[in-house]
């Protein structure tokens, strides 16, 4: 399995949310929004948090299709998308941290200890030595950029990177509300909550729960409209705020484990732009070559105004982003086999589309609890946490 299909392994695919919320009286003192949004902000932006452990359920009700079993890879970012997922977290500071992901037979395991990051996949057998090249280390790009090259990685979906997300897209357009009497893995919490003013947007609510005394985000919840129960959630079953154990950051690979080493720099995030932007423009996949225009004795497709760039319409909670993609494109499998659960998927995910038209022309229908997606045959696609008719508005402005 290539490492940028490292994720959160899928426990549970299919289950829905499991983690309660426990309220009761109020055993934190009462705080503004204004305040905990302060606090909350200062502590996820200096991304510096108390020694700790725990384990944390993630888990998925969107409504889509489930991964087909002849092509679900439960370590591929799109097991995210259904189903639950539990990993445990050690955190002892910026320099010693580890991430299990935890799967029915198998367990994947990221260390770092000090300058040592390891890749560890049980199922496999296989341990990957990574090193990250100093250019994303230098400067404010360090912040920007992801430590691993913008692969998705387990770390990503802890309540306190969700929250950081977050924290940074509030704006005017959001009404926040605050309370102190929330329970999270048996700990007093604060909990913010983020809600859209425009009542056209599929999104009911944001909730994030902070730890009472150092404000670590400690649950994170996306909630649909009309909805009782969260359709996203990330958020810690059992918690510690003690230093962990130094031999939970040790590694050495077990005896007959395949080790390779890796250098993670700035030439991985370019080439992962360049192959997102390739796909856009419906270029060849193959590095270096250029799909301006069809090859010999081929048929040009269907041009799309702006090919290769993406707009946005409307606004905060509202937007809706368009793109240029072909419904081939989601089910294309590339030459050398690997992606081919992003395939299936697609293929998964087309079949359950229903055919629309209107003015703007023809495609299909993508619906689920917190975003809708158009297809249109015209070789766009767009999307966003809306209902269709905001769709079909915006994809009759070509």
């Amino acid at each position: 399995m290539p490492i940028a299909a490292v994720a959160v392994i899928a426990a549970a695919v299919g289950t829905g949310p499991v983690i309660a919320a426990v309220q009761g009286s109020p055993a934190l003192p009462d705080r503004t929004a204004g305040q905990l949004l302060a606090e909350a902000a200062r502590a996820a932006r200096s991304g510096q948090f108390p020694p700790m452990s725990g384990t944390v359920l993630q888990t998925s009700s969107l409504g889509l299709p489930s991964m087909p079993a002849q092509s679900a890879d439960p370590t591929s970012p799109l097991s995210l998308l259904t189903g639950a997922h539990e990993f445990k977290v050690w955190y002892g500071g910026a320099d010693r941290q580890r991430v299990a992901l935890l799967g029915r037979m198998s367990e994947t395991n990221l260390i770092k200890n000090g300058d040592r990051l390891w890749l560890y996949e049980s199922g496999g057998n296989k341990a990957t030595r990574l090193k990250v090249d100093d250019s994303l280390l230098r400067g404010e790009e360090r912040a920007r950029k992801h430590p691993l090259g913008g692969r998705a990685m387990p770390s990503d979906l802890t309540p306190q990177a969700l929250s950081a997300q977050l924290l940074d897209a509030i704006d005017e357009h959001t009404a926040v509300g605050v309370s102190n009497d929330v329970k999270v893995a048996d700990r007093a919490a604060y909990q913010l909550t983020f809600a859209p003013k425009s009542p056209d947007s599929l999104v009911k609510e944001i909730r994030i729960a902070f730890d009472g005394e150092n404000y670590v985000p400690l649950r994170f919840q996306i909630y649909a409209k009309d909805s009782i129960e969260p359709a996203f959630e990330a958020g810690y079953t059992s918690v510690t705020f003690t230093p962990p154990a130094p031999e939970n950051f040790t590694f050495t690979p077990p005896a007959g484990a395949k080790v390779t080493q890796e250098t993670i720099g700035e030439k991985d995030i370019e080439r992962a732009e360049d192959h997102a932007l390739r796909r856009l423009r419906h270029g060849d996949e193959k590095a270096g070559k250029d799909a301006k225009g069809p090859k010999d004795g081929e048929e040009a497709g269907p041009r799309v105004p702006g090919a290769g760039e993406v707009a946005v319409h409307g606004s905060a909670w509202t937007s809706v982003i368009v793109a240029p993609l072909r419904t081939s494109d989601l089910t294309e499998k590339p030459r050398d086999g690997a992606g081919s659960e992003v395939a299936g998927f697609g293929e998964a995910v087309l079949s359950a589309a229903k055919p629309v038209s209107g003015a703007w022309g023809n495609g299909r229908l993508i619906q689920t609890k917190l975003v809708t997606v158009l297809l249109t045959d015209d070789g766009r696609v767009l999307a966003g946490a809306v209902g269709p008719q905001a769709l079909y508005e915006a994809a009759g402005r070509k």
